[in-house]
């Protein structure tokens, strides 16, 4: 069985005009309507008063045409009849319509319901509400089309009913009429009040049988409610608000938003997200409202795990992040977006993810994130019309190899996934300036990790093309445009520069206690290598041909590394583990004092001797499967063979003081031959 189900939710639409005069121009569109070709005609089937004339009630069928006379040739049927029953209380001063179809009944269910009532916050102001859904249950094989068309014709309706509604009361004013007054009880002996207004139907109100679509499809019993489910005290949104704070939406986007806001709203039980940020996770998934719904339930995990909404509040970006780092908002572009400068050319992303890890990185680039959005929300009370996104300008001049490095990259591509999965459709332009040779390589590494809807905002230039017409002009006003691009306005963006070698930290001094970690892991390691004691590494490779790569820098003391094969498994010896203990830290042996070099195992590189502040970086081609172990052992100026082991004693006498200790932070990754660049 075929099940197709739409739904949809309008906002509210605000006549600046009392209830009763609305009625009056909801009347002048009975028993037809010029207005509303749809509509060829109605019948009225029932009409009853209660007995003081408060509560009035309308029974109609309607004759709707359709575009789609084939389909419905087809099918054997001229016209589509609808069933509507309209219920006016003058004392509440509301009216609410219920419709459902007739014709195909058995195929195709649709259901819509639109109520009018007094504004909440201005008795003399009426309110309009309209919701629908649309259940194809079979439809001789064309559910489809059916589906395309009810979308097609019902949405294309619904705006149409309020600018009917309108071009009566503007009818009824050039009339004279201006006022009618409210119903009031009346005597005991009076007739009854024969000037209440008749109901007639309303364009916007009328089912089409095209039905009820919402943006995405939507399985009966989702998790997402009908939108008729909201309880009448929810918060809800206006129209207008839309327009003037979120921008131009089709009736279908609205739909979404408010179904998605109201469900948050019924289930989320921690703080609700702004509507501008529920937007952009709609945008992100071109409005499919089950999709955007997973990917915002997620991110809302993830920032209550993560106490992201406190970051503005909390985070202190150190001294040295303040120095290096190049990059910092600088007033607004042409469409009134707050513009970020970036120069990442002068930036040296390997120190700064070596002195302070990237967990600091990810946590300076997620607050620039929040104080964009909070910039955006200022820039659309400011300018008076919705800014919802920022501008970044990246400068790349001083780009070159070192920024290719690879642990930065994989750390930029880590902190790239955290803002695509949390900050979707915020960045509105990306202006790349002064792109040198290098920057096509560092293009492909990282583009397949960016949405596709980001990267069709990326705006590239080469060299000095970014001066003139066609550069940034067209984009910057020539008045803000910064003097290191050429421009007569002072930046105040740090310049950056070499971070010295001597700030480097291991892994536990980067990292600040007083936050949750946002990684779980991070991209550097650190370890402790004692007189003795050397710390090692296992990587298992399974098949041939691989690539071992590895990175780190020595923060203490001098030592040698080395790299060998087995074709055992190595495993760290309790007792040796034991005695390492405490004072040891981060060091793990792994090479048994029983193996013997050149039988249980054999050196596939020359031992390297790597001094105090160097940075070392090297690859080796696997040629066998098996076991490789990297070492780093503390180099002794004395002469040893280079199969001595470590002995108890030597352990026992590295304990005795810190000198006898090396420190290195260290990364390593193993790729398949053909993806090592």
């Amino acid at each position: 069985v075929v099940k197709m189900v739409q739904k949809y939710q309008s906002p509210v639409r605000v006549y600046k005009y009392p209830f009763e005069l609305v009625m009056a121009a909801y009347e002048k569109r009975f028993p037809t309507c010029p207005e509303i070709p749809v509509f060829l005609g109605s019948e009225i089937l029932h009409e009853s008063r209660s007995e003081d004339g408060a509560i009035h009630v309308i029974e109609r069928s309607c004759k709707l045409n359709v575009d789609a006379p084939r389909l419905l040739k087809k099918a054997g049927v001229e016209h589509v009849f609808f069933i509507q029953r309209n219920t006016v209380n003058w004392r509440e001063r509301t009216l609410r319509i219920e419709a459902h179809n007739e014709t195909f009944a058995s195929r195709v269910v649709v259901r819509e319901t639109c109520s009018y009532s007094v504004h909440p916050e201005n008795e003399e102001w009426t309110c309009f509400e309209q919701s629908a859904s649309l259940d194809i249950k079979s439809f001789f094989g064309f559910e489809s089309t059916v589906e395309k068309i009810a979308m097609k014709q019902y949405t294309s309706n619904i705006k149409r009913g309020k600018e009917v509604i309108e071009h009566y009361l503007k009818e009824l004013i050039s009339q004279g009429i201006t006022f009618i007054p409210r119903w009031t009880p009346p005597a005991v002996s009076s007739q009854e009040d024969e000037l209440n207004p008749a109901l007639g139907c309303d364009s916007g109100d009328i089912p089409l049988d095209s039905g009820a679509p919402g943006a995405s499809k939507e399985q009966a019993g989702g998790a997402c409610p009908p939108a008729e489910a909201a309880s009448p005290e929810a918060d809800k949104l206006d129209a207008d608000y839309i327009e003037r704070y979120l921008g131009q939406l089709t009736p279908l986007q609205e739909s979404c938003l408010i179904r998605l806001r109201q469900w948050l709203q019924e289930t989320h039980k921690g703080k609700i997200p702004k509507d501008e940020h529920i937007l952009r996770f709609l945008r992100a998934r071109d409005f499919n409202l089950d999709k955007a719904r997973d990917m915002l339930c997620q991110s809302l995990s993830w920032r209550k795990q993560h106490q992201v909404d406190y970051i503005l509040q909390s985070w202190r970006p150190p001294a040295l992040l303040q120095e290096y780092y190049t990059g910092g908002w600088h007033y607004q572009d042409k469409d009134g977006r707050p513009l970020y400068i970036l120069r990442l050319g002068q930036m040296d992303t390997k120190g700064l993810v070596k002195a302070l890890g990237e967990e600091s990185l990810l946590r300076h680039v997620l607050s620039i994130n929040e104080e964009g959005q909070k910039r955006c929300e200022e820039n659309t009370n400011i300018f008076g019309r919705p800014i919802t996104s920022w501008t970044c300008l990246v400068d790349l001049e001083g780009l070159n190899m070192r920024h290719l490095w690879r642990p930065g990259v994989k750390a930029l591509l880590r902190i790239i996934e955290v803002v695509e999965d949390n900050y979707p459709e915020t960045l509105g332009r990306l202006l790349i300036v002064r792109a040198p040779r290098v920057f096509p390589v560092l293009w492909t590494l990282v583009s397949p990790f960016i949405n596709e809807n980001t990267r069709q905002k990326f705006l590239i230039y080469s060299g000095n093309n970014y001066q003139g017409s066609g550069g940034l002009v067209d984009y910057v006003d020539k008045e803000v445009i910064p003097d290191f691009l050429g421009g007569d306005c002072m930046c105040t963006v740090p310049e950056g520069g070499l971070v010295p070698k001597s700030l480097y930290q291991s892994e536990d001094e980067a990292e600040n206690s007083d936050h949750i970690r946002l990684w779980t892991e991070t991209i550097y390691h650190s370890a402790s290598v004692l007189r003795g004691a050397p710390h090692e590494i296992v990587v298992e490779i399974l098949e041939g041909e691989s690539v071992i790569t590895w990175d780190f820098d020595i923060l203490k003391g001098d030592v040698v590394f080395s790299l060998f094969h087995s074709k055992r498994a190595p495993e760290a010896s309790p007792r040796e583990a034991a005695l390492a203990g405490p004072s040891a830290g981060d060091n793990v042996q792994l090479i048994a004092r029983t193996w013997v070099l050149g039988v249980d195992y054999s050196r596939v590189e020359s031992p390297l001797v790597c001094r105090e502040g160097e940075s070392i970086q090297g690859s080796h081609v696997t040629r066998w499967p098996g076991f490789y172990i990297l070492q780093w052992r503390m180099h002794s100026p004395l002469p040893c063979s280079s199969t001595s082991l470590p002995r108890v004693d030597d352990v026992l006498a590295s304990l005795q003081g810190s000198a006898h200790k090396c420190k290195l932070i260290y990364y390593y990754e193993v790729l398949a031959s053909k993806d090592f660049r």
